[in-house]
This record gives structure tokens, C-alpha cells and sequence, in this order.
């Protein structure tokens, strides 16, 4: 869907998985300050929309989901995720249940398939999935924001701000009063720089929780059985996981920022040297300069120095070797 804040003065669209919504309105620093201040409005239309109501709906999802949610008070915000019978990751849901119905909001496009696997799996339990994407549309105020949400509204606070589930036809209208307008670019960067992964971005057909630092914020060790159980709770107590997530510094030299995919190897070994990875994510940072997320093999040592393509790039550790 397009958003209509596309037709604000200075937006630039974005492209790839996140086109249909603004990536700058004119001034990407001036953004993310913005945010990172505790002011703006980030236009997340463009993402996917799941409800589900009936009186079974926290068991039944308890059933499905990595985290628990049997108990989930109303209001209560969290995040899960679905895997698949090997543990790899399929889904990342955010949710919240305001009392009567969980609203969750799920990567751009990935919502009809989540809502098949959903619908798959409801037998004889009493709920009922809907595809609100059409309607609803997702807003994001940031921590410290004083803007006001209007009555009957859901929203979805968490640490780094709330997230509003606003009738679709509103958003102009509350995009005007409590802006101004954010674009993704600087979403995604304060996003790096937290070192929040995201599925399709930190993922990819083989990634498992345990390589993102996705265990206790989005998988729940503790609770009963789900589909990749059996590979979750192996590596967390029998080994490590393959990968690890890692926070770059980058040459801020380089004009151009390594794209996703963009493999990773040792500078030792230079530009043709053997691959230990790739960057999932790169971002221009207000303050941090040029940074990045990487997914790199477990044994690459947490102080190497590391190439992304051909840019020199320094390591924080995410997830421990």
C-alpha cells in the first residue's frame, strides 16, 4: 500500500521491502535526532496487520508462538516468533492484547502467509484471524513522546516508544497533528543501533533464534511445546549456534555503505579472503557515523578486525561466541 505521507513535502520513497512508505522527508540526520529526542512521527503503514479475537485466542496462540502468552495481561506489549519444525525462522510478530482482541503487526507482505499457517492450525479452538492490513495502519511515537493517542485506540508500548494501530482513513489527519514525519531510513538506523534484528533482514532460510539474540525477549524457555521446540532448547542447553550477530563500525571514509549481503571476512586476509559472513543490515547513524549489523560465524574472534566488501569495519559483540 501507499501511503498518502508520500505526498508530503520532501519525501523520498522507499524501495525494497519497505516501499510504500517515506524513507526521508529531506533531512535524515535532522530525523533521526528527532527520534532520538523523543519527537516524530515514523510512518510504518506499509507493515502487515493480524487480529485475533474469541475466548481461546492467548491459549491457542500459547500453543503456537516461542514466547508466553497463556497469561498475557491487556496491554502488556511482547514479541514472538514461528518456526519451523527445524527452528528456523518464519515469523516475528509484535503484539499486544488490549482485552478483547491481540493486534499484532508483522513484516510488509508477509501477513497472508502467517494468517494461512494461522488459520491451518485452529481446529476446534474458538478464535477467529483477520487480515486487517487494509484498515489499520501503524504508526510509531518514540520514547519520551507527549503526543496524545485517540480514545479506543490500541497501542503497543514498549522501551523504545509506542506503537499506534490507527484507522487507516486517520492517518493523515494524525500524522499532521503530531508530526513531524519520520522516514524508515532513520527508524532502521536507531534500529542497528539498538541491535534489534529483523526477520528478512537478519534472517535468512537457516537463521535460528539463538544467532540474533532473539532468546528471552522473543523466545520463552520456559513454556510448553511448539513447533522447533526441539531445536531451540538443544542449542540453548547441549551447544552454540552457528552465527552470531554483530554491531560494525564502518570506515566512514567509504561513500557508499555495504548493502545487505555484503559479504564479511578478516582484513587480514583482505577482499579475497575466505567469507565469515554478511551484513544484514547497514545504516547512516546521526551520530555514530557510517554502522551496521553482520551475521558472522560463531568462531570469528570477537576482537578481529573485519572487511564488509571492500570497507574496513570494527566489531561489537551482540550475541557471545
Amino acid at each position: 500500500m501507499k501511503s498518502p505521507l508520500l505526498s508530503l513535502p520532501g519525501a523520498v520513497a522507499a524501495e525494497g521491502r519497505d516501499e510504500g512508505v517515506a524513507a526521508h522527508y529531506g533531512d535524515l540526520f535532522r530525523e533521526q535526532r528527532a527520534l532520538a529526542g523523543g519527537t516524530g512521527l515514523v510512518d510504518l503503514s506499509h507493515r502487515g496487520v493480524v487480529t485475533v479475537t474469541g475466548d481461546d485466542r492467548l491459549s491457542w496462540l500459547h500453543l503456537l508462538l516461542t514466547q508466553h502468552v497463556s497469561d498475557l495481561a491487556p496491554h502488556r506489549a511482547t514479541e514472538a516468533l514461528i518456526l519451523s519444525a527445524n527452528g528456523h525462522i518464519e515469523h516475528a510478530m509484535y503484539l499486544v492484547d488490549d482485552g478483547t482482541t491481540v493486534w499484532m503487526h508483522v513484516e510488509p507482505g508477509t501477513q497472508g502467509d502467517l494468517i494461512a499457517y494461522l488459520e491451518s492450525m485452529k481446529f476446534f479452538y474458538r478464535v477467529e484471524v483477520a487480515d486487517r492490513t487494509e484498515d489499520t495502519a501503524v504508526v510509531h511515537l518514540p520514547a519520551g513522546s507527549i503526543a496524545e493517542v485517540p480514545e479506543g485506540v490500541t497501542v503497543r508500548e514498549t522501551p523504545q516508544g509506542r506503537d499506534v494501530f490507527l484507522p487507516r482513513a486517520d492517518l493523515e489527519a494524525y500524522a499532521a497533528a503530531n508530526g513531524p514525519a519520520v522516514g524508515i531510513l532513520a527508524y532502521e538506523a536507531l534500529r542497528v543501533e539498538a541491535h534489534r534484528p529483523r526477520v528478512g533482514f537478519e534472517t535468512d532460510h537457516r537463521t535460528i533464534p539463538h544467532e540474533l539474540g532473539w532468546i528471552g525477549t522473543a523466545v520463552h524457555l520456559q513454556k510448553g511445546c511448539y513447533r522447533g521446540q526441539e531445536t531451540v532448547a538443544r542449542v540453548h542447553n547441549l551447544g552454540k549456534p552457528p552465527r552470531r550477530l554483530v554491531f560494525l563500525h564502518l570506515d566512514g571514509s567509504e561513500v557508499h555503505l555495504p548493502g545487505h549481503g555484503t559479504p564479511v571476512r578478516l582484513a587480514a586476509d583482505g577482499e579475497e579472503g575466505r567469507q565469515l559472513g554478511f551484513i544484514t543490515t547497514s545504516a547512516r547513524h546521526h551520530e555514530l557515523g557510517p554502522i551496521a549489523l553482520a551475521l558472522v560465524k560463531r568462531n570469528v574472534a570477537v576482537d578481529a578486525e573485519l572487511l564488509a566488501g571492500d570497507t574496513a569495519a570494527a566489531q561489537e559483540t551482540v550475541v557471545e561466541p
